[in-house]
């Protein structure tokens, strides 16, 4: 059975992610959300050391979700970029199925016509 701790800090991590990705357009919301399900639901029987790089780079994304969304709210005026640029050095830590997983992401969320029809509350076409 996995530790209580461990589970608490994954599912906190899980929810707050969740959380954030409320602040989102709608498309990307929808897109986030379902990568993020799919994210956690693999990594559940991963190994110690894989937990590890998981739990570290789903926090720094969790971070800098937070800071983009906090600095949408305070500057209405001017639309935020969500996101982060790459570097290379990143890039070429990646295995083979992460860089294929990230290209698939990178069409999905630049697609003109997104694949989720989803229409924010009170709105008709």
């Amino acid at each position: 059975m996995a530790n209580p701790s461990h589970v608490s800090r994954v599912l906190s991590l899980y929810k707050r992610i969740l959380l954030l990705h409320r602040f989102l357009p709608i498309d990307l919301r929808a897109l986030g959300d379902q990568y993020v399900k799919d994210e956690f639901r693999r990594n559940k029987t991963a190994a110690p050391e894989e937990v590890t790089v998981f739990m570290s780079e789903w926090g720094n994304y969790r971070d800098t979700l937070q800071t983009q969304v906090l600095e949408s709210a305070r500057d209405r005026v001017k639309k935020v970029e969500f996101g982060a640029e790459l570097s290379e050095g990143d890039l070429k830590l990646f295995q083979d199925e992460q860089v294929g997983q990230l290209y698939e992401l990178m069409l999905e969320s630049t697609k003109p016509n997104r694949q989720f029809d989803i229409q924010e509350e009170g709105f008709k076409k």
